[in-house]
């Protein structure tokens, strides 16, 4: 791994876990409880080095996972936390070389993830109904990839509008009314393709699900959330931590046959 450089992204960690994104730029400085950070101080350091600010704070510089990015970067609408991140792509079968559709493109975190899932051979297409949300989006997805890349496809309106053209091996919708977008899956995805949904409330969960077993051709429908407890471990004192990361939303996963 190189060494931290202009415009890298670097995550820095002080004593108590507490943690600070940052794009490093020549000259600039980072502000913070326990003094200043000047970026020319971490530019030309090794992943992984540790630095001290004005008054003495240790600080850990790290590159950043995307778990970390997109916990910590701005946000426009909500985010798909890292722990139902993974389980979409695994359940989803999202792999390198895949065509993926995704609706809506919300903050960009789900969209970082499939575009590294398919990898430069796939092919991500990313619908999202608000304009403000889509502008917000396309800067995020700039910033973290250092422009959008060639593999995604960014675009404003209605993903049942697409599904037809693209007919994509995945489906992986992010949207309150997923259960709409059921009868254009139908026509437009290919059999053996995937459909993935993340909705917040069992509603739309039951929605989801009655609407692909009405189609007729969706089988291996599954419903499941993902919960997320860390463990502190000191000495002979190990418990579960006081906090979790509970319920974030519903992952809804569907195989299309020919049937139907």
């Amino acid at each position: 791994m190189a060494d931290f450089g202009k415009g890298d992204h670097c995550l820095v960690t002080d004593v108590k876990g507490r943690k600070y994104l940052l794009i490093l730029e020549e000259g600039s400085v980072f502000h913070f409880h326990n003094g200043m950070l000047a970026h020319d101080d971490v530019i030309g350091l090794p992943d992984g080095s540790v630095v001290h600010s004005s008054l003495g704070g240790r600080l850990i510089a790290v590159r950043p996972r995307l778990a970390d990015y997109i916990l910590n970067m701005k946000r426009g609408a909500q985010v798909v936390y890292p722990k139902d991140l993974g389980a979409i792509l695994i359940w989803g079968d999202i792999a390198p070389g895949m065509t993926v559709l995704e609706a809506g493109t919300g903050s960009g975190a789900l969209t970082m993830a499939l575009v590294r899932a398919v990898g430069p051979s796939g092919r991500v297409v990313s619908v999202e109904r608000r304009q403000d949300h889509a502008a917000h989006a396309k800067r995020a997805l700039d910033e973290f990839f250092g422009g959008i890349p060639a593999t995604l496809d960014l675009l404003v309106g209605e993903v049942v509008d697409q599904v037809a053209e693209i007919r994509p091996d995945r489906l992986v919708l992010d949207l309150p009314e997923p259960f709409g977008v059921v009868d254009a899956a139908v026509e437009g995805m290919p059999a053996g393709a995937i459909w993935v949904s993340y909705v917040p409330t069992i509603p739309q969960v039951q929605q989801t699900t009655e609407a692909l077993r009405g189609a007729g051709c969706f089988a291996e429908i599954s419903n499941f959330e993902v919960l997320h407890r860390e463990w502190n471990i000191d000495g002979r004192s190990v418990r579960p931590d006081h906090r979790m990361v509970g319920h974030t939303g519903f992952i809804t996963v569907a195989r299309k046959t020919h049937e139907g």
